[in-house]
């Protein structure tokens, strides 16, 4: 059955037979999918030069089961325009989503969240500190997407409020715990300072530390979902 036209980005795409493409499409309503774009290598296809990352797309497709086929693409909107390092952490991005979400497992919140993150770190007036805590961001967002989220005002075993004063060992199955001890050189990159878990919780990153910290602890809380596996966008470059 064919659908109405979708908005979507491509995250990733892979050459299939002699002149098509295997694509992976971020869609606002389906989250994501993969298709089979056929002839789109050929120099003639309408959509040889759309099927890119960071175009934003209305696109449908047709067909039974898990891979389908599709049938148009269209730019919607202003394309990002992406280069260097701002580039390659939307990458990153991609590369968590294909690797994190589901398919047909619909997140029209993380869509937007996208949407605003690729517009965010396109902005050149942003620093690059302020383009770092957006990733940071939307891996919070990412998180509570798929049901990971960061209870970061809270106590795990007491339910009390984190306090800035304090400090706190993350535990990915548990969550915060107050560390009332110093702790060890091996347990010291699992322990954060209150102010930090604040500063995060309420999307508020301009502290250098607190930046730093949220880059850590969000390394921590995706390790166990990413698995052994490097990231291929880290190969390129250190993203964040």
């Amino acid at each position: 059955m064919m659908q109405a036209m979708q908005a979507c980005f491509v995250l990733h795409t892979r050459d299939y037979r002699d002149s098509s493409l295997l694509v992976d499409l971020f869609t606002c309503d389906q989250g994501i999918m993969r298709v089979i774009a056929n002839g789109a290598k050929r120099p003639r296809s309408p959509m040889r030069g759309v099927l890119q990352p960071f175009l934003p797309l209305l696109a449908h497709w047709s067909g039974k089961g898990e891979l389908q086929t599709l049938r148009g693409a269209e730019i919607h909107g202003t394309p990002y325009y992406l280069q260097g390092a701002t580039l390659l952490s939307c990458f990153y991005l991609n590369e968590l989503l294909v690797r994190l979400l589901h398919h047909y497992d619909p997140h029209p919140g993380l869509f937007r969240a996208y949407h605003q993150t690729l517009a965010f770190l396109q902005n050149k007036q942003h620093s690059a500190a302020d383009k770092e805590g957006r990733l940071r961001l939307f891996e919070k967002v990412l998180l509570q997407e798929i049901g990971y989220a960061l209870q970061l005002d809270q106590e795990a075993h007491s339910g009390s409020a984190i306090l800035a004063d304090c400090n706190y060992r993350f535990s990915p199955e548990i969550g915060l715990v107050l560390q009332a001890q110093r702790p060890s050189q091996d347990l010291a990159r699992w322990v954060f300072s209150g102010k930090s878990l604040l500063a995060l919780h309420q999307s508020e990153l301009d502290d250098a530390d607190c930046l730093r910290d949220a880059k850590r602890l969000m390394r921590l809380a995706l390790a166990p979902l990413l698995g052994d596996k490097p990231m291929r966008s880290r190969e390129l470059f250190v993203v964040g």
